[in-house]
C-alpha cells in the first residue's frame, strides 16, 4: 500500500474515532436528534470514505502482486461488492 494512502486512512480513521466520541457525549448530555444524526453521518462518510481507499490502491494491488487462483479472486470482489451495498 502507498504511504499517502496509508496515511491518508489513519487520519481519517483518528476523525472516525473523535466524531464518536462526539456522538457518545451529544448522546450522554441527551442533546437534540438531528444533531447526533450529522453526526453518525460524518462518521458514515468517513469509514467509506477508508473504505474506497482501501479498494482503490489496496486491492488491485492484493490481486495483481498476489499470486490467487480463481476462487481467491472471487472471494475478494464479494468483499468489494459488499462494501458497495
Amino acid at each position: 500500500m502507498e504511504e499517502k494512502a496509508r496515511k491518508d486512512m489513519i487520519k481519517r480513521l483518528k476523525t472516525i474515532r473523535g466524531h464518536i466520541q462526539g456522538v457518545e457525549k451529544m448522546i450522554e448530555e441527551n442533546k437534540e436528534c438531528d444533531a447526533i444524526m450529522q453526526q453518525i453521518t460524518a462518521v458514515k462518510s468517513s469509514i467509506e470514505k477508508v473504505g474506497w481507499i482501501l479498494i482503490k490502491d489496496h486491492a488491485a494491488e492484493c490481486i495483481i502482486q498476489n499470486p490467487m487462483d480463481r476462487e481467491e479472486v472471487n472471494k475478494t470482489i464479494q468483499k468489494i461488492a459488499q462494501f458497495l451495498k
